[in-house]
């Protein structure tokens, strides 16, 4: 019972940071929205700051904005003149496509990889991917997209240069799509793979290895049976949080690939101080990193018996 509690404690203090922190930024909607230099009347920007409900105290505007969350309204945006619930349900798609696909491909590769060259410490392999891995993590993913897009879209021409599509086909989306998601989950294949390799080599020591080993196991054996349950629940967290980077940490991949899905969203609202679209999108990054550590909870105890026996 104290664990729902938590999260839903821990859901109200986000939601109302959610609220304080786009007011916090510095700058003004209206300067934005007008432009700097606008020659406007006084009275038609106090009636537009009116009509924008920012002329009211802030706990007032406090007490409107959870209003509208009970009514599961998200607000109007101040800069792209639509409900926010419909950018968000149009951006949404594109990035769940781009990050869910590198992220399946990042864990599935760096798992696998992580753990037989965990397994194998100190042959070539091992050297070589382990030395690979860390140049490629130590790499910002927006400087792997700006080669990537050079190299092979600019240079070469394999794959578009700009955009989510240019005909709307199913290959044309798939093209447009391929590098930024090999991108992403070139990165993740990276992270995942030195953090299952550590794990490995803690877990490859330990007794109910050598107990596996002594039934007449064989290490292919030992290794998928026993070593990968055990070593991989590093990965599940990780999975979790990367639920909130499906939206933002997805964000100068976006920008360098001109894709407008959720991060290029935010990149704008942050620059316009579009603070309903802002509220929209951390809204959306909290419930989907809360329902994912949520999951992970639950994984945890069906993998590890003792994560049960704690409860």
């Amino acid at each position: 019972m104290k664990k729902p509690l938590r999260y839903l404690l821990a859901i109200l203090i986000i939601f109302s940071l959610n609220f304080a922190i786009p007011r916090a930024m510095p700058g003004d909607p209206l300067t934005n929205l007008l432009g700097e230099d606008a020659l406007v009347d006084a009275g038609a920007v106090e009636e537009l700051r009116r009509e924008l409900g920012l002329d009211a105290p802030l706990p007032l505007q406090y007490l409107r904005y959870w209003r509208d969350l009970f009514r599961l309204d998200l607000g109007y945006s101040f800069h792209l003149h639509e409900r926010v619930s419909s950018v968000l349900l149009q951006r949404m798609p594109w990035t769940l496509l781009l990050v869910g696909l590198a992220v399946l491909l990042g864990t599935t590769a760096g798992t696998w990889l992580g753990a037989r060259s965990g397994w194998g410490r100190g042959g070539r392999l091992d050297r070589a991917g382990s030395l690979s891995m860390l140049m490629i993590y130590s790499t910002p993913p927006f400087f792997l997209g700006l080669l990537a897009l050079y190299g092979l879209s600019f240079k070469l021409g394999l794959f578009p240069m700009r955009g989510l599509y240019d005909s709307g086909t199913l290959f044309d989306v798939a093209r447009h799509f391929t590098l930024p998601v090999l991108v992403l989950a070139l990165f993740l294949t990276a992270r995942n793979y030195l953090i299952m390799r550590g794990s490995v080599l803690i877990e490859k020591d330990k007794p109910y290895v050598l107990y596996a080993r002594a039934k007449g196991l064989s290490r292919r054996q030992v290794l998928y049976r026993h070593v990968l349950r055990n070593a991989a629940l590093p990965i599940i967290t990780l999975v979790a949080l990367d639920f909130g980077f499906i939206f933002s940490g997805a964000l100068f991949v976006e920008i360098v690939f001109s894709m407008n899905g959720m991060g290029t969203l935010i990149y704008d609202a942050l620059l316009s101080r579009d603070y309903p679209v802002l509220q929209g999108v951390f809204l959306i990054i909290t419930l989907m990193v809360t329902a994912a550590n949520l999951l992970a909870d639950l994984v945890y105890g069906r993998i590890d018996p003792r994560v049960r026996a704690a409860r």
